[in-house]
């Protein structure tokens, strides 16, 4: 028998499920794009098109390019004496918060990660789940107790009170995570340098601190979105200073009115999502290095 003759190569069980497997993977990946980016495509386009074509054609996700306007991105960053909603304070109250929450935060959580993952004291084994223990408390549960606590220090109405809330928050999660990559950093490369003459702040400054860079990249980015979008103690503390509200309180009074058109409720939720997601491209290698990088010791 020839070989042009002879049938062609059978299909495989390995052959198929690469195949099925191949095609299902980028179906998945479709999917996944559209419920992740269908919601802010349909956030923007409602946030630039007048209110009158909404009300005339609600369900229509191609809005016609001739009546798109930026009024409302106008009306949302406008001063509040100048009839806007203020929000140009807003971003800089909440990026004030977040920034000081992420460099006190990481200034208390680098030593004590370091502490809890190098150094032998009673009790090291039981601390990071007691640390851990404290982030899964629920925010209500202590919210009576720092509201009674920063009225008496005469922090309450302050963005610092706040920020001291927030590293209270964010302290315990942190020192948990960075914990976990310490550990991943070999001992004998800390010994060499104490070895050396470094003493142990000169080993976490020169050695310790950028292996761990990815990490606390991470950790600060964590500490970031929590106090970026954090709610219930920003409308706790700051309710009766309309001047330092975040965005989160600034959002919430938009949504909480009828006056407020959808248009520019859209264009608010829009301007307070923007930092989040280009902070998130710019750093999102850091970012899923550092939390997968304490997944196996080395």
């Amino acid at each position: 028998m020839s070989t042009a003759s002879r049938p062609g190569r059978p299909w495989s069980r390995d052959r198929v499920e690469r195949l099925v497997f191949g095609v299902l993977r980028w179906v998945v990946i479709g999917l996944f794009l559209i419920a992740t980016l269908f919601p802010f495509y349909y956030m923007i386009m409602l946030s630039i098109r007048p209110i009158e074509d909404l009300l005339l054609r609600p369900d229509s996700l191609l809005p016609d390019l001739s009546k798109l306007t930026w009024s409302t991105y106008s009306a949302v960053l406008r001063p509040v004496e100048d009839a806007g909603q203020g929000f140009v304070s807003l971003l800089g109250n909440s990026a004030i918060v977040a920034s000081a929450s992420v460099l006190l935060a990481l200034a208390i959580a680098i030593p004590g990660a370091y502490a809890v993952s190098r150094l032998n004291f009673f009790g090291r084994r039981q601390i990071s789940a007691v640390f851990l223990l404290v982030y899964l408390f629920p925010s209500i549960v202590i919210a009576i107790p720092l509201f009674v606590l920063l009225t008496k220090l005469q922090l309450r109405g302050s963005l610092v009170g706040l920020v001291l809330v927030y590293i209270a928050q964010t302290v315990p999660v942190a020192i948990y995570m960075l914990k976990n990559y310490f550990e991943t950093i070999p001992e004998s490369v800390e010994e060499a340098g104490l070895v050396d003459g470094l003493n142990r702040v000169g080993v976490i400054r020169r050695i310790s601190l950028p292996l761990a860079a990815p990490s606390v990249m991470a950790t600060g980015i964590f500490v970031f979105m929590i106090a970026w979008n954090e709610f219930l103690f920003a409308l706790l503390f700051l309710v009766e200073r309309r001047d330092r509200w975040t965005v989160s309180l600034g959002l919430a009074q938009l949504s909480g009115t009828v006056e407020i058109p959808t248009t520019v409720l859209m264009a608010g939720s829009v301007v307070i999502t923007v930092p989040i997601v280009i902070l998130f491209f710019l750093t999102e290698r850091l970012l899923a290095e550092g939390l997968t990088s304490g997944a196996d010791k080395g």
